[in-house]
């Protein structure tokens, strides 16, 4: 039986945490969760480790002499990393026994950095998956454990390829790396550079919509920020974030509204058309074809202008 550290935040970290604790193979020592923001609520992990009586810790320095004395003395043999934002330096992630191993949402060294689940969407990539890796000091940076691929399917948006293939997939793995290390001599998967690529956090910025592209790059931009950041278009100076839609064939005029229908509001792009199919103008998501009816919306009339 080995001593593990999880380390993590949110819904991810928590079925991590669960997933081990519910296995009974290994015993968990401690718990660590970035702090508590001002105004919101434990984050889920933390919830959930002081409902089973573990031990939580919130450093907002990782550098710091008590912290690591602290940590070391739970005397662990890996600490797992299961969704984390805050930078673990080397002293912290080499204290346990074994070490330490981080999740990421993407084939690395594809794809590091915080938005690696849009990305592969956004840039019409046809595969995707998870990596488990030893961190480094660099940003998603060193050999990996292990890898899943997964297909990236034509109408794959963020909910499907995270919600529904990654994550479940991924919290399962995460009793396969516990017996990887407890096996000894885990592997080591040394990535390719020549193939490696970092991406900022994809914003708002990233995602507003150019309907003079083709109608296939506009496509993917709307999958690949649905549900976040949103794809988004104006129209008469108005901000309207977009979310469903369909590839539907046809010629005109780029931004054009093409049709109005039951089904919602057709665009057109360079090559094809949008079929938008839900929206946010206000305070809250509607049909498409709630919206053209409230703000009067017609074949003709031009988005993004």
């Amino acid at each position: 039986m080995m001593r593990i550290i999880v380390m993590g935040q949110q819904a991810f970290g928590k079925d991590a945490l669960a997933k081990i604790l519910d296995a009974g193979t290994d015993e968990v020592v401690a718990v660590y969760c970035e702090p508590n923001r001002e105004g919101k609520p434990d984050d889920p992990i933390k919830e959930f480790a002081l409902e089973k009586g573990l031990p939580v810790h919130q450093p907002s320095d990782f550098d710091d002499k008590e912290v690591l004395e602290q940590l070391g003395s739970y005397k662990a043999d890996l600490m797992v990393m299961a969704f984390v934002n805050v930078f673990v330096p080397e002293a912290a992630r080499d204290m346990p026994t074994h070490g330490s191993i981080c999740f990421h949402p993407s084939l690395l060294p594809k794809y590091r950095g915080p938005s690696a689940v849009n990305w592969p969407i956004i840039m019409g990539d046809t595969k995707s998956g998870f990596s488990w890796f030893y961190p480094s000091d660099g940003l998603d940076e060193g050999d990996s454990l292990m890898q899943w691929e997964c297909d990236i399917d034509p109408d794959d948006t963020v909910i499907n390829l995270y919600f529904k293939k990654i994550y479940p997939k991924a919290i399962d793995s995460v009793l396969e790396v516990c017996d990887l290390f407890r096996a000894g001599n885990p592997p080591h998967i040394v990535p390719d550079e020549a193939q490696a690529s970092y991406e900022r956090r994809c914003t708002k910025k990233h995602a507003r919509i150019d309907w003079n592209k083709p109608v296939g790059q506009v496509y993917d931009l709307i999958r690949g920020t649905n549900p976040a950041p949103g794809a988004w278009t104006t129209l008469g100076g108005a901000e309207i974030s977009v979310y469903d839609a369909q590839r539907v064939p046809g010629d005109g005029i780029s931004g054009r509204v093409m049709a109005v229908s039951d089904d919602g509001v057709t665009v057109q792009c360079i090559g094809g058309r949008i079929l938008i199919k839900r929206v946010k103008a206000g305070d809250g998501k509607v049909p498409a074809s709630e919206w053209a009816a409230t703000a009067g919306i017609a074949p003709k009339m031009e988005l993004g202008t």
